[in-house]
């Protein structure tokens, strides 16, 4: 009897903690639950990001560096609210090879040259800077780490919630992995459904700052036509659902998305790359 009761007060205190952790994800106002602490996940990755600067080459190409710049202010500053802490750095690293980009907790942002065979214009970019920083508002990287977490052991799990911040837990590697960086730019970081709530957050985010979002269906669609008969397609597009898929979902998300872009106070002629 008395293993029953310890056993009810046991889950009882872990039901408390869980709505403890529990959270409202912008734009979707999906119930989400995150069991480590803010704090310290983006304690974390401003270390990896900072590994990342190691690993890859910063790259001197001042027209990119200024275009991710330009659009990456603007998107920092319609995500203020829900991502209230961040220090935001934007970095172009040098890796013609790689079509991708990727946002941390913190604000720290990478950006691959390869994109830019991709996106011809700032909206395009903005669609890709702002489905990433959607990751970071969303608070994705939490959810992964919990999940970790409790596949790992209860006992740690609970250790780490009764702590109130997971503290000893997180480590910079955990952190990298949870974003998909550990064992390549390729990784898997996100299931897909978070992909996709990802491309929702962000082209509400993209139409805010001004940035046309009918624009995100143009690049999904170049991606599409980069993947053709090759064996792997741009990492960008792997780690996501299907292109069709995806603008599906943007089409049908289209007209709350322009009418924010209505709404927005900044409108700007597209700037082409040269």
């Amino acid at each position: 009897m008395k293993a029953v009761t310890r056993l009810a007060a046991a889950a009882g205190t872990l039901s408390l903690m869980l709505c403890t952790g529990c959270y409202e994800v912008p734009v979707t106002g999906r119930s989400a639950v995150s069991l480590v602490s803010d704090k310290e996940v983006a304690k974390q990755s401003v270390e990896a990001f900072n590994e990342m600067k190691k690993r890859y080459p910063v790259s001197r190409n001042r027209e990119y560096n200024e275009r991710v710049q330009r659009v990456g202010d603007r998107l920092s500053k319609v995500v203020f609210w829900d991502v209230p802490d961040a220090e935001w750095e934007f970095i172009v690293f040098e890796v013609p090879q790689q079509i991708n980009a990727f946002a941390m907790a913190g604000g720290k942002v990478g950006v691959f040259t390869g994109l830019f065979k991709i996106v011809q214009n700032d909206d395009q970019l903005a669609s890709v800077l702002a489905h990433e920083i959607a990751h970071v508002a969303a608070r994705h990287v939490n959810e992964r780490l919990s999940q970790d977490m409790a596949v790992q052991g209860g006992g740690l799990l609970v250790g780490g919630v009764m702590a109130g911040s997971g503290t000893g837990s997180i480590t910079t590697g955990a952190v990298l992995d949870a974003y998909g960086l550990t064992s390549g730019i390729t990784a898997v970081g996100f299931d897909r459904k978070k992909e996709k709530e990802a491309d929702h957050i962000g082209l509400i985010y993209l139409a805010r700052a001004g940035y046309n979002p009918e624009e995100a269906i143009k690049v999904l669609e170049r991606l599409e036509e980069e993947s053709t008969g090759k064996p792997m397609p741009p990492a960008w597009l792997s780690t996501h659902p299907s292109s069709p898929e995806r603008i599906l979902q943007l089409m049908d998300l289209m007209p709350k998305a322009l009418e924010a872009y209505q709404r927005s106070g900044f409108k700007q002629t597209p700037t082409l790359v040269k």
